[in-house]
């Protein structure tokens, strides 16, 4: 293989096998995450300098953990000669399984053991965020501190301070018991959730999807639904799939967004559609529905259309209502302005939507404010759609949602001023489908 190729499939191997191989190596390492972190990039830098000669191997994730393995051990070795501690952690280490000696779904299942240890409930709601999205999701400490409103050394110290309690209290690296599921299982919920949507609308960047990142939270929900079919796991897991089967009718071959009313039916993925709607009903049957499924059922009834015009407005209104029951935070709140907005007009959305302003909270959300000047310009009022563009533009952080504001931008400015009492009722909101 060129060397240009072999790099290129050795950067492919590393994305879709670099956090499993860490999840692995952190339970082979006695839970030591800088140590496992250490061996993952030991591993990948003796890849690169063996592969080339020796070729790719079969079952490269094997070779991967096999290798960190040992680099750790010898990376323990030598400072064992200078920390009297290190000699007890060494052995037990290599008491631990072989890597060879492990079966493919012992090394699937790893991730999920990770995820269970991040969500232990001796960790803060907000450190188990913090270190799942690190260590499980992979994302960088700035994007993290960015979701968070945290400075940069703030948030790494709060993920110092997470590692330290697992490893100072030897939290075990597990998944609980079935009596002991409960108790993690909203924080491991939100963590797959949020690790879907950052794969699914990346928060900043020149792609809306980054399809490896959801693609490893739908695996992870299937695991955890085998693990426990709680109605709230199954919801997720269908809400997942929906939002999923319409992944390629999202972006334009060039990468720009197409917003659901626009989008091409029949390149939503059939099958995951159909996975999904079979989930969200077994969700509502369920002694235990919650927000989770409550949105899969959302997305059910846009899935179920047969085309944006068909879309049952008033049964997802109802459906909202509900959702706000159990969750309600303003970008509820905005989601639901926004199915009135198709119920019953541009002006009643427009009224919810300041109100929910004027709370405060929205105020930096660039979706509200594109949702805003939509309605606006459907209301055919161009100056102040005008403004709300503006001002959704200058808060938008993803590069293709930018592409997208600048044309509704220049589609505004071809607006004719119609009266204030002119109202048009049909069309759709931009928010982020």
């Amino acid at each position: 293989m060129a060397g240009d190729a072999l790099h290129r499939r050795i950067d492919a191997i590393y994305q879709e096998e670099s956090s499993r191989v860490f999840a692995t190596l952190i339970r082979l390492l006695n839970g030591d995450f800088d140590l496992a972190e250490e061996a993952l990039h030991d591993a990948f830098v003796a890849a690169m300098d063996q592969w080339p000669r020796q070729g790719v191997p079969d079952k490269p994730r094997a070779w991967l953990v096999s290798a960190g393995r040992f680099k750790a051990i010898d990376r323990l070795r030598r400072q064992g000669r200078f920390d009297a501690s290190i000699p007890t952690l060494l052995a037990e280490i290599e008491a631990q399984s072989e890597p060879e000696e492990l079966d493919e779904q012992t090394i699937e299942d790893d991730q999920l053991r990770l995820i269970f240890t991040c969500c232990h409930p001796g960790l803060s709601r907000e450190a188990q965020l913090a270190l799942t999205l690190r260590e499980v999701c992979g994302l960088t400490t700035e994007a993290i501190a960015a979701a968070f409103l945290l400075s940069t050394p703030a948030l790494a110290q709060r993920i110092v301070r997470a590692k330290a309690k697992i490893r100072d209290a030897r939290i075990p690296y597990e998944v609980p018991d079935r009596e002991a599921l409960p108790e993690r299982l909203d924080a491991v919920l939100q963590v797959i959730y949020l690790m879907f949507n950052e794969g699914y609308s990346a928060s900043a960047g020149d792609n809306v999807t980054l399809a490896e990142l959801s693609s490893e939270a739908i695996r992870l929900g299937h695991l955890l639904h085998q693990l426990m079919p709680d109605g709230e796991v199954t919801g997720l897991l269908a809400l997942m799939l929906l939002h999923d089967a319409r992944r390629d009718a999202r972006t334009t071959p060039a990468g720009d967004l197409v917003p659901l009313e626009k989008q091409d039916r029949a390149v939503w993925d059939r099958a995951r559609s159909v996975e999904g709607c079979a989930l969200v009903e077994e969700a509502l049957r369920s002694p235990r529905i919650g927000p989770y499924g409550l949105q899969a059922a959302i997305a059910a009834v846009h899935a179920e259309a047969p085309s944006s015009d068909h879309t049952d407005w008033k049964q997802i209104v109802g459906l909202y209502d509900l959702l706000l029951r159990f969750n309600d935070s303003p970008v509820v709140a905005l989601n639901r302005a926004v199915a009135i907005a198709m119920r019953d007009g541009p002006e009643a959305g427009l009224l919810l939507i300041d109100t929910i302003l004027e709370q405060g909270a929205l105020q930096r959300y660039h979706l509200a404010h594109a949702a805003k000047a939509d309605l606006y310009r459907r209301l055919g009022r161009k100056a102040a759609a005008l403004e709300c563009c503006e001002r959704a533009l200058a808060l938008a952080q993803q590069a293709p949602e930018r592409r997208y504001l600048e044309q509704m931008l220049g589609e505004i400015k071809k607006l004719q001023e119609l009266p204030h009492h002119c109202v048009e009722r049909a069309g759709r909101p931009t928010t982020r489908e």
